[in-house]
Parts: structure tokens; C-alpha cells; sequence
């Protein structure tokens, strides 16, 4: 505790002597010392003074602009009060002129609220009329006219009125035309593109081929994204490539913008989009082994076709040929000349059988896929099926589209089954008729030549 002690007063008199040395830097004697502290005194006091006088006058200045404000804020409220008196004598100004426009108007009020129906329901026809794509503004212009009729301040004149007449008009008139004009066309794309357009009245719009239509949202015309098919295409690009005379053309009745008749006609699935959608695992099985076996079919038709022709050539010629089955068995009788009629007929015989399995080769394999085909189309039905019961059980039978899936699974694959069934069968066959029209063909030469030897036998007996 005493070393802390000395320590604290070494300390202390360390910085007495430094402060004191500062001071000896500054003051070189006491009066002069003093000299300095009432400098810094006198400056302080003025610096106060200046910093009072600074504050007084913010406040001066802020209480000016409290007093400006509660002014303004006085004058303010007494304009609103004015103001809100104004309003409400207007208010009733205002009620006793509708009051009085309403019995000055009598029936017109009856007959621009029929207007205004009327418009209403022309409006919707207008916005997606084939015509708007043409004659375009119709729309914003029917827009004011409903809003005038309606109004209980504006009013409608002769002009106006008659305007809804002539768009009226022009719908029933251009509604029998066939024109051509220029418009805008999107394409499905996405792009926009300025073609020349024919339009049938207000059922269907062609441009270079395509049908097209039109919807007031979008406010131009648009390609349609799946089209006809082929021969009503051609009727399209026909219409807009003539210029007199009458041309064949399908027209939708039932709208411009497709119509319903239209719109089932275009997306009414193809026979690719039935099957690639409904066929399931088991449809796509059916149909890769009825691809196999036809192509098999085909192979084993065209090569006993070939071998068919080899056989007629090996009737023609007398000296057999190891290339096809005839001159292979006519060689089995050439190469045993001295054998009698028992051993030649076994020979024959043997050599036939050794050429029917090459003849015969995959016609069992093309009558079990035509006879398997049917009965995956019967275990899709069955699948499909089970499917379907499922759905009800899980949801219900209130909506048949839940079950849709599962019956068109069942229905398709045992089309397919069918469709796969008779080709193949009818593969089958022509492939097995053309396989025993050879083996006929070289059981009658075989039986032929042991007449033949038999008759030689019997010669030389005698």
C-alpha cells in the first residue's frame, strides 16, 4: 500500500512539471500569465454574447412563423367552411336539375335504357366478330355510346344513336360478304406478320392457307394452332387464290372465332394421338410384337418368293441344282440310280423333310404373335378396367371424366389386339399357302420320278 502511495505522488508530480513547463513555454512571467487569462476571458465572453443573441433571434424568427401558421391555419378553416356550404347547396342544386332533367326526358329515359341493353349485348358480339378484325374502333366507340345512355347528366344525340344503327348495319351486311383484306397476323410463333386475308362474312378468315381467328382481347388476328386437315387446307388456299367464279371452301356456321364445330373438327385426336395417349404399356407391347411379326411375315414372304422362282427355273432345266429344295431332292434321285421303288420313296421322303423346316421357318412364330396379340388387348381391357374401378372407388361415379382414362385404356388396347390380330393372320397365311405350294411341288416331282422308276422296273421285267 505505501509503494502504490509513492508511486501516485511521483505521478502526480510528473504532470505538474510538465504542465507547468507548458506554461513556462507560454508566459515568460506571471504578469504576462495574467495578461493571458483575461484574453481568454474577454474572448470567451464575447463569443457567449454572440451565441445569446444567435438563440434569440431563431427564436424570434420561430415565433413569427407559429403566428404565420396559426394564421394560415385560421383562414384555411374558414374557406372550408365555406366550401363545404358551397357543396351541399350545390348537392341540392344539383339533385333539383336531375329531378327536372328526368321528367323533361319522360320516355327518352325508356327508350335509352333499351339502347343501352341492346349495345350491351352487341358489344360481346362485336369484340370477338371476325368483321372487328377488319373494321377495327367499334368496340370503344359502342363503349361511350352504353356509358352516355346510362349516364343521368349526359345525353345522347341523333348522331350517336344513329352511329349504333350504322354498326348494326354494317355487322348484318358485312356478316354476307366474302372481301380480302391486309391485317396483322400472328403466327404460332409467336411472331407478327402483315398478310392478306380473306374473310367468309363472320365464320372463318384464311391467310395463305391457314384458318384463323380472332379475339377482341388480343385485337388482331391470330393463326390457328392446329389446323384441318388436308383437303379442307386446300379449299382455304383455293378461296384466297381466286378472284372470280365460286370456290369450294368448309366454312364453320357456328362462329368466327372456330365455332364449336370447328374446334371439335380441330382437336378431335388423330388415330397417333389415340394410341400414343391411351395404348399404355400394354398397347405399346401389342404393337411392338405386331411390328415384329410382320416384318417377319414379309422376311419369310419374300424368301420363299425367291425360292418359289428358283424351284419354277429348276422345272425347266433337266440337270438339278443345289441352289433351291427341287434340284436338292432331284439330287437325292440322281445320285441313287440303281435303288429300287421302296428305298428311292424313303430317300424322296427323307429328303423332303429335311427341306420343310426351311420352309416352314417362323410360321409358328407369326400364328402365336396372331393369336397372343388378342389376348394382351383382352389383359388391357381387363387392366383398364380394374383402373376404372379403382377411380370409383377413390372418387365416385358423379363425374364420368375421372373414368374416361381408364376405359379408353381398355377400349384401345383391344383394338389393338384386333388391328395387330389380322394382318398377322393374314400374314400366316399367304406365308404358309406359299411354303405348301413348294413342298407340293416337290412331293409331286418326288412321287413322279418313283412312278417313273417303277415303270422302268416293271419295263425290264417284262
Amino acid at each position: 500500500m505505501k509503494q502504490l502511495t509513492n508511486i501516485t505522488s511521483l505521478l502526480t508530480a510528473l504532470v505538474l512539471s510538465i504542465a507547468s513547463a507548458q506554461v513556462a513555454g507560454q508566459a515568460t512571467s506571471l504578469a504576462n500569465l495574467l495578461d493571458l487569462v483575461e484574453n481568454d476571458r474577454v474572448a470567451e465572453s464575447e463569443e457567449y454574447q454572440a451565441r445569446v443573441q444567435e438563440f434569440e433571434q431563431n427564436a424570434a424568427r420561430q415565433q413569427d412563423i407559429l403566428d404565420t401558421t396559426n394564421q394560415r391555419i385560421t383562414t384555411e378553416e374558414t374557406d372550408s367552411d365555406a366550401l363545404s356550404d358551397e357543396f351541399e347547396a350545390n348537392q341540392i342544386i344539383l339533385a333539383d336539375k336531375r329531378e327536372i332533367l328526368r321528367d323533361r326526358r319522360g320516355d327518352l329515359n325508356e327508350l335509352f335504357g333499351t339502347l343501352q341493353g341492346v349495345a350491351g349485348d352487341f358489344l360481346s358480339n362485336f369484340q370477338n366478330s371476325l368483321i372487328s378484325s377488319q373494321h377495327s374502333g367499334r368496340t370503344g366507340q359502342l363503349e361511350e355510346i352504353i356509358a352516355r345512355a346510362g349516364s343521368t347528366v349526359e345525353q345522347l344525340n341523333v348522331e350517336e344513336m344513329e352511329r349504333f344503327w350504322f354498326f348494326m348495319h354494317q355487322e348484318l351486311t358485312e356478316s354476307g360478304r366474302v372481301v380480302s383484306f391486309n391485317a396483322d397476323v400472328t403466327l404460332p410463333n409467336g411472331d407478327t406478320a402483315n398478310r392478306s386475308v380473306v374473310r367468309v362474312g363472320a365464320f372463318n378468315a384464311v391467310s395463305e392457307g391457314d384458318y384463323l381467328s380472332y379475339s377482341g382481347d388480343i385485337g388482331h388476328l391470330q393463326v390457328l394452332p392446329r389446323q384441318p386437315d388436308a383437303a379442307i387446307m386446300n379449299g382455304a388456299a383455293s378461296l384466297q387464290g381466286s378472284s372470280t367464279g365460286f370456290t369450294k371452301v368448309g366454312i364453320d356456321p357456328t362462329g368466327g372465332v372456330g365455332g364449336q364445330v370447328m374446334a371439335n373438327l380441330v382437336n378431335f385426336p388423330t388415330v397417333e394421338e389415340q394410341v400414343r395417349n391411351n395404348s399404355g404399356v400394354i398397347g405399346f407391347i401389342i404393337i411392338g410384337v405386331g411390328i415384329v411379326g410382320i416384318l417377319i411375315g414379309f422376311l419369310r414372304l419374300l424368301m420363299l418368293s425367291l425360292t418359289s422362282i428358283k424351284v419354277r427355273g429348276q422345272l425347266k432345266r433337266d440337270k438339278p441344282a443345289k441352289n433351291n429344295p427341287l434340284g436338292r431332292v432331284l439330287l437325292v434321285a440322281e445320285n441313287n440310280p440303281g435303288a429300287d421303288t421302296e428305298t428311292l420313296e424313303l430317300k424322296l421322303g427323307e429328303a423332303i423333310l429335311q427341306e420343310t423346316p426351311r420352309l416352314e421357318s417362323m410360321l409358328t412364330l407369326i400364328k402365336m404373335i396372331a393369336t397372343i396379340a388378342p389376348l394382351g388387348g383382352l389383359l388391357g381391357t381387363v387392366t383398364g378396367m380394374i383402373q376404372v374401378f379403382q377411380q370409383i372407388t377413390v372418387y365416385g361415379a358423379g363425374d364420368p371424366t375421372i373414368m374416361a382414362g381408364g376405359i379408353s385404356q381398355a377400349l384401345m388396347t383391344t383394338v389393338l389386339g384386333i388391328v395387330v390380330a389380322i394382318p398377322t393372320i393374314f400374314m400366316h397365311t399367304v406365308v404358309k399357302s406359299r411354303s405348301d405350294n413348294i413342298i407340293h411341288v416337290l412331293e409331286e416331282q418326288a412321287t413322279g420320278m418313283i412312278a417313273q422308276k417303277a415303270e422302268q422296273i416293271a419295263n425290264s421285267q417284262s
